[in-house]
């Protein structure tokens, strides 16, 4: 970015990161954090809950080009699916949300699990993996972690 606000031919400027590609007009709620080098693809339609992180790398999809790639451009359309991902989702470095998935909330995706197109997350899940899969559900965790934070 230059002294005047223009861009100098890097990123686009956002309010969230000045190392992060944000594309589209996604959704973003408030006291979401978006760590450096991360793709948030609102051009399909993408709502980001408030409280959330997203880490350092990750990728959140709405939109892919696999079909009218594949079928050497015969699919000549891009597809998208709007995704979402819910309040108070920790997504870790390098993991990948691809687009029509919905994550409920407060739920981890680990550091580079990737969740598949139309994949649903239920609330308080912790996944990881390629594919990303249910490790476990962490509403306990969360409640003894409230516990111990009140004791303190």
């Amino acid at each position: 970015m230059t002294n005047d606000g223009k861009s100098d031919g890097g990123l686009p400027p956002n309010k969230f990161n000045a190392h992060a590609w944000i594309v589209g007009a996604p959704e973003i709620g408030e006291g979401t954090w978006i760590g450096a080098f991360t793709l948030i693809d609102g051009l399909g339609g993408l709502r980001i809950g408030k409280g959330c992180d997203i880490a350092n790398g990750a990728q959140i999809l709405s939109h892919s080009t696999v079909k009218r790639c594949v079928s050497e451009r015969r699919y000549p359309s891009i597809e998208s699916k709007p995704t979402l991902i819910e309040d108070y989702v920790f997504v870790g470095a390098n993991a990948v949300v691809q687009m029509g998935s919905r994550v409920g909330h407060h739920s981890v995706i680990a550091a580079g699990a990737v969740v598949l197109e139309d994949t649903e997350i239920p609330a308080y899940s912790l996944v990881a993996g390629v594919p990303a899969r249910i490790v476990r559900d962490i509403r306990d965790e969360i409640d003894n972690m409230s516990i111990a934070a009140e004791r303190q």
